[in-house]
């Protein structure tokens, strides 16, 4: 089955998987989502799998593919100015951290690309919990504001956990409040994560069906690893999920054919722990003590043996960018309904 190349993001699927449950109702109406091709089914009996013989890595261009979906996510916020509603996303920092620093200016341009209102709230780090808690408020509040993200990390004497919960759950862009955590456990997700949104919109543009494929998971973070495994799992995949404690990471990741590894190691996954033909996605980023950057795989040695791989950087990162922006124009629309 070969995926069109000029799909179109409009946020992603939920879908309804034959569990034998009962679909939970639905609270607010959506726009449409994201749609992967209709599941095939399940064979009686399925063939011993083959290897297939890898003679070029396809090497992924995430800043290429975020550009093209950004062009569409521009369309669908004209639309909307069209009725007079620009999406608006609020960026609260705290401190200054040098990399959190990146990160912000980076979403504020990309909000501008788009057509995106933006708003950063930067707080020095004597801030208490109670100011921040209020500011936090004050966004709740604003009807120019669609999606609310709190940058990490906070100032040690600022519970993340309390301000994060304290985000509303329909401006909550970054999905890390208790209740879009459970409504996308529920397969009834508001929102998607942005870097495991980012690695299904790859697979997906890619021609990476997960239906029926063993899915390899290395990292089991709240904000990677383990929504990426449920999300993977919701579309047919057979997940693991390996972490700090699992011996002998090479005899898993050598069986999958979807690979995504996010810890912040860097090089920890080599070719020769990578079976012939999978899909590598890497996420993890890391500063050498050379100053370049690196990912959790080494990536020379993926080539040749893997049938496609994100490069570092230049592969995920951008994406999660863009599926933040997709996340603050969903939540515009919804709310315009």
């Amino acid at each position: 089955m070969v995926l069109s190349a000029n799909f179109r993001i409009t946020g992603y699927c939920s879908g309804s998987y034959n569990s034998g449950h009962a679909r939970l109702k639905r609270r607010e109406p959506r726009p449409p989502l994201l749609h992967f091709p209709a599941r095939p089914s399940l064979p009686q009996a399925a063939a011993p799998p083959v290897e297939p013989r890898v003679l070029n890595t396809r090497i992924i261009d995430g800043t290429a593919l975020s550009r093209r979906l950004r062009g569409e996510l521009a369309a669908r916020v004209q639309r909307l100015a069209a009725r007079g509603i620009r999406p608006g996303l609020a960026a609260i920092e705290v401190g200054d951290h040098a990399a959190s620093s990146v990160y912000v200016r980076n979403k504020i341009k990309a909000c501008a690309e788009v057509g995106l209102h933006s708003a950063h709230v930067a707080l020095p780090a004597s801030t208490t919990e109670g100011d921040l808690l209020g500011r936090v408020a004050q966004l709740n509040a604003d009807p120019a504001i669609h999606g609310i993200l709190v940058q990490l990390p906070l100032p040690g004497h600022i519970a993340a956990a309390r301000i994060l919960e304290a985000v509303a759950p329909a401006k909550d862009v970054d999905c890390f409040h208790p209740e879009n955590v459970g409504r996308l456990t529920a397969g009834e997700p508001r929102f998607v994560p942005c870097t495991p949104a980012g690695v299904l919109a790859i697979l997906e543009a890619e021609g990476v069906n997960p239906w029926a494929k063993h899915a390899v998971v290395v990292g089991a973070s709240s904000i990677v690893g383990k929504p990426l495994a449920l999300l993977l799992l919701q579309r047919g995949a057979t997940v693991t999920i390996c972490n700090s404690k699992t011996p002998d990471l090479a005899a898993h990741t050598a069986r999958a054919e979807i690979l995504a590894v996010a810890v912040g190691r860097p090089k920890l996954v080599t070719g020769s722990m990578v079976k012939p033909g999978a899909a590598v996605i890497d996420v993890g980023i890391s500063r050498l003590p050379d100053g370049k950057l690196a990912g959790d795989c080494d990536f020379q040695s993926l080539l040749g043996v893997a049938a496609l791989a994100t490069p570092v950087p230049g592969g995920v990162g951008p994406m999660t960018i863009t599926m933040l922006l997709a996340n603050t124009i969903r939540a515009a629309e919804v709310r315009a309904q």
